[in-house]
């Protein structure tokens, strides 16, 4: 019996084993090209002892370009594990999106830049409904995950390397954006204003997959924020860092759930105290009877002032995809200079428009429910912080999205990107002709002229 036991134990082991292996059993991912030569390796270059050169790599003005290599084995593994995900390239959203949590998988492929090569790069397919949405519609113009030392345990020549500073990058394909330029001016505005926000800059890239470099359109090139926007934009980079997804995202009475507040810093310490804390707060019963306690006691664990500076510019230039409509699209990090978590803005490409599900809050939030979105409804209603808000939002267009500085700027960047933009091929661009990107930049003309109306209207 005690045999007949072991033996069960070691059977259900394996069952186990192999269960939770599938997705790497359904891709075959090998590691038999580790002899190479790092040539064009320079501490410049691809050292992590380098500082982050924004300036090369996030160039305004300009459209610069990246290879990437994949070999024709494992492109092929990319596209197996999307249709294992995802259904059959082309076969339409009929169905709605599929519910997943993982990603899909890395590979290391070769990727090139200003003639040169950085070796065995992590590359993969991301984004969620936007990746969903391509994929089945039939677009392989999908956006990347790039991550320069993923490999490195399989590759030890490139222990640490970095693409002039920088460990991960992400490829946004720009998806739902004809103008393909909003990703790039919500950065902008975002940093303008003061607040921290990602780096963008526009790309063109071309992937060989063994037939040659094929052009897979215009991108928008994205700083993570996990790397090098709270090493930068913060004194430190040693705080708490949560990308929050799901119904406690919300932060809605009694929602917490710390699944839904993903540790991107600090994963090893099971401490989610600063969240909890801003809960507790966010809910206490003083904000109707002591306002100024419960705006005291927020304050020591919530930065209110870079909440409010950010929430005034996403509802002047209007933002949908993001906290209000969407329990996603922003981080919190906890900043070393003064425990207070502070927000971030994150995936802006649904900017700078009405909007959908519900479109973009109106100015003074009349049909937002403070219940169901209580960072919002809750500081809007209080008296004090609703002033700050309001000095914020005239700063705005009076600022970073005035707008003949605006409307200048996106004559700018629509000729520089015309080209590139308007020759897309079929199978790999979401325009239907290239009056769709003209007509796109048009109406960014026209919004920036509303919102100041709006403004004008709400002040």
């Amino acid at each position: 019996m005690k045999n007949t036991i072991s033996v069960l134990t070691v059977m259900l082991g394996l069952m186990f084993f192999v269960s939770s292996c599938s997705k790497d059993l359904d891709v075959d991912i090998t590691f038999d090209d580790t002899e190479f030569a790092t040539t064009d390796w320079t501490d410049e270059t691809h050292s992590k002892s380098a500082d982050p050169n924004f300036d090369e790599v996030f160039e305004d003005n300009t459209v610069k370009r990246l290879d990437m290599v994949i070999t024709e084995e494992r492109w092929q593994s990319m596209l197996d594990d999307m249709t294992n995900n995802f259904g059959t390239l082309g076969s339409g959203g009929g169905g709605g999106l599929a519910e997943t949590d993982e990603n899909p998988i890395f590979v290391p492929g070769e990727v090139f830049y200003n003639g040169k090569q950085w070796y065995k790069v992590g590359l993969r397919f991301k984004g969620n409904s936007s990746l969903q949405s391509s994929w089945s519609d039939g677009v392989l113009k999908l956006s990347f995950k790039l991550d320069f030392d993923e490999f490195e345990s399989e590759y030890p020549q490139i222990d640490n390397q970095r693409f002039y500073g920088f460990k991960k990058l992400s490829l946004k394909n720009n998806f739902g954006d004809n103008s393909m330029i909003r990703e790039k001016v919500a950065g902008d505005i975002f940093r303008s204003a003061g607040l921290a926000a990602a780096h963008t800059a526009f790309y063109t890239l071309y992937v060989d997959h063994g037939d040659g470099p094929e052009y897979f359109g215009l991108y928008t090139l994205v700083e993570e924020v996990d790397d090098t926007v709270i090493d930068t934009q913060f004194s430190s980079d040693k705080g708490n860092l949560y990308k929050p997804d799901g119904t406690g995202a919300s932060f809605a009475e009694g929602t917490f759930d710390k699944d839904e507040f993903e540790k991107k810093t600090n994963e090893d310490e099971s401490d989610w105290s600063d969240i909890e804390d801003l809960f507790s707060v966010l809910h206490d019963q003083s904000r109707t009877s002591n306002s100024a306690d419960w705006r005291t006691n927020l304050d020591a664990v919530f930065d209110t002032d870079s909440f409010l500076k950010y929430l005034a510019v996403n509802t002047v230039i209007q933002n949908w995809d993001t906290y209000g409509r969407m329990t996603h699209n922003y981080f919190l990090y906890n900043n070393p200079d003064n425990n207070l978590l502070t927000w971030i803005s994150w995936d802006n490409n649904e900017s700078l428009q009405a909007g959908k599900m519900g479109g973009s809050h109106a100015l003074n939030f009349s049909g937002l429910s403070s219940s169901e979105w209580p960072l919002i409804g809750y500081l809007y209603a209080d008296e004090v912080y609703r002033a700050k808000y309001d000095t914020y939002v005239k700063e705005v267009v009076d600022g970073p999205f005035n707008a003949s500085t605006i409307q200048f700027l996106y004559s700018s960047y629509g000729d520089l990107v015309e080209p590139y933009a308007t020759s897309e091929r079929s199978g790999f661009t979401f325009l239907n002709n290239s009056a769709s990107f003209q007509s796109a930049i048009t109406a960014l003309q026209s919004h920036v002229v509303q919102r100041a109306e709006a403004v004008e209207n709400y002040l």
